[in-house]
């Protein structure tokens, strides 16, 4: 077996969700981290329950949605600055300190790169532009194309449609847990990035290969390489 492209989530992954909280913080003070962390956990909860539903809606717009709910949850005044604000900083999210010389490693190692992801393209495309990932990526896959969100099969047929090749010749790199282990149930070769030390899910799948920063998975793929 050979990889033949690796396909990269994006939020929690490439960019840094929680990198937001500063920006938050300024708002809310001393609210920062709680809003970020909650914000996330909303946004999640929304992309799965409007899949399940069949009531799907640009990730842009369930991203804003649970920014609201989240401040009336908390008793904060979202105001029109507020939200605008914290919705810009969303479009160009700090990336991870080690992303950008490790794309570029495996990329410089024949690999096909591309992004796999719950973003909408626009999303997708300034985020990279933000981090200086510009002309790394061959593809910006955006669930937007089958209006389903990840961990709908459909979402993560994405892959193999754009490639050409069985998901198995696939390296699918998250961070998330849920994302990766459904990932490998779908049939793809996955890495969890595990950035947070967390446990595995207990879901009785295990990904292929498990690092704790994007560097790892440049050892990995030697392993499959052709």
């Amino acid at each position: 077996m050979a990889i033949h492209a690796i396909a990269f989530d994006a939020y929690g992954t490439l960019f840094d969700v929680y990198s937001i909280a500063q920006l938050a913080e300024k708002f809310f003070p001393g609210r920062g981290t709680e809003v970020a962390q909650m914000w996330r956990s909303k946004q999640i909860e929304y992309t799965q329950l409007r899949t399940m539903c069949s009531m799907y809606k640009p990730f842009w717009e369930v991203t804003q949605d649970a920014l609201v709910y989240v401040c009336k949850k908390l008793g904060l005044n979202l105001s029109l600055d507020a939200q605008n604000s914290l919705m810009g900083q969303y479009a160009r999210l700090e990336a991870f300190p080690e992303n950008l010389a490790a794309l570029k490693t495996l990329r410089a190692s024949g690999f096909k790169l591309s992004i796999l992801s719950n973003g909408t393209t626009p999303m997708l495309q300034s985020a990279v532009d933000a981090a200086g990932m510009q002309g790394i990526f061959s593809h910006l896959m955006s669930v937007e194309v089958v209006r389903k969100y990840k961990t709908a099969p459909e979402a993560y047929q994405l892959g193999p449609d754009v490639f050409g090749v069985p998901a198995k010749d696939i390296l699918f790199v998250s961070s998330n847990g849920w994302d990766v282990c459904c990932a490998t149930w779908f049939g793809y070769t996955t890495f969890w990035v595990n950035r947070a030390g967390a446990p595995l899910e207990e879901l009785g799948v295990v990904p292929h290969g498990i690092g704790s920063t994007l560097t790892d998975v440049i050892d990995f793929v030697e392993k499959f390489r052709s």
